[in-house]
């Protein structure tokens, strides 16, 4: 059951015309998953870098000061 469960990854890219995205968050089935989505939206990015995002990562699920700053400094 585990396989069907949609992951949340995060992302750093750089866009084609050089701008830095940081914490784009992509549902998948797994990494390449979510890689995949990725590459159609944004055609001829560079992954800089990629992480799985616990699960309740969400700025919803934000309770305090603490986990607010941890939501923004998260690498």
């Amino acid at each position: 059951m585990k396989s069907s469960m949609i992951e949340k990854y995060g992302f750093r890219i750089r866009t084609r015309n050089g701008a830095i995205v940081e914490n784009l968050s992509i549902g998948g089935r797994d990494e390449s998953d979510a890689q995949r989505k990725l590459l159609q939206m944004y055609r001829g990015c560079e992954i800089l870098a990629s992480f799985c995002m616990p699960a309740g990562h969400s700025a919803r699920n934000a309770s305090s000061y603490e986990d607010v700053v941890d939501l923004i400094t998260t690498k």
